[in-house]
């Protein structure tokens, strides 16, 4: 089955919020043990050194990327088990992003919000990041990983209007 976009974005400030949404059939503490722990974390993202805590930086290497790069990421906030907050600045710009993790009953909501300086960049955000949050959904209920060409360039339309609506 073909993935299908999530993703929405609003404006809120001076950023437009990129924000997509993902549902585990697991308690809240599992699913921030998936965005935190590097152990976890390598098998969906890529694994990560360093202190933790906020106002410290880590590294991560991004193992589903080409070469496999070695990032750093600033801590801004580590709110356990409800909010993580990150940012980075690469040959892109700079970006920040957050994990928002709800209790739903039986179940626990995700929500990975980019703050974007721009439209323009929820079409090179948009189909990254639907395809990293299912890795970690097929890392959490150990299915088969998703294809990156399913994403990237199969959801563009999709992420261009979605920009478009910000013109």
């Amino acid at each position: 089955m073909k993935p299908v976009p999530t993703a929405r974005a609003h404006r809120v400030a001076d950023s437009i919020d990129l924000v997509l949404p993902r549902t585990f059939r697991a308690p809240i503490d599992d699913v921030w043990a998936a965005l935190t722990e590097p152990e976890r974390t390598a098998r969906w993202f890529g694994p990560w050194e360093g202190d933790g805590t906020p106002g410290r930086t880590i590294r991560v290497q991004m193992v589903f990327e080409e070469e496999e790069p070695w990032m750093d990421l600033r801590i801004d906030a580590c709110e356990p088990p409800r909010r993580l907050a990150v940012s980075s600045t690469d040959e892109s710009g700079a970006w920040r992003m957050e994990l928002l993790l709800e209790s739903q009953g039986a179940t626990t909501g995700l929500r990975l919000v980019h703050h974007l300086d721009s439209a323009a960049k929820i079409q090179d955000a948009g189909a990254g990041w639907e395809y990293y949050l299912d890795m970690l959904v097929a890392a959490f209920e150990d299915t088969p990983r998703p294809d990156f060409a399913d994403y990237h360039p199969a959801m563009t339309p999709y992420f261009a209007d979605l920009a478009g609506k910000f013109s």
